[in-house]
């Protein structure tokens, strides 16, 4: 699996951004951080993560 088509799970991103599962949740929710559902599963792709930080990085520059 490349980079562009990994699949992350919840703990995953809450490591990464070392946030709270609520607060993962909370993204995935208002749609801020998009995902996919597989079953009962939630993955983030992993460029969905990165935009999501490149954003928000972009954000606090302005």
């Amino acid at each position: 699996m490349t980079a562009s088509t990994e699949l992350l799970t919840v703990p995953q991103v809450m490591e990464r951004l070392q946030l709270g599962r609520t607060a993962v949740y909370d993204l995935l929710r208002t749609r801020q951080l998009p995902s996919i559902t597989l079953g009962r599963a939630r993955r983030i792709p992993a460029h969905s993560l990165t935009d999501f930080i490149r954003t928000h990085l972009e954000q606090e520059a302005v």
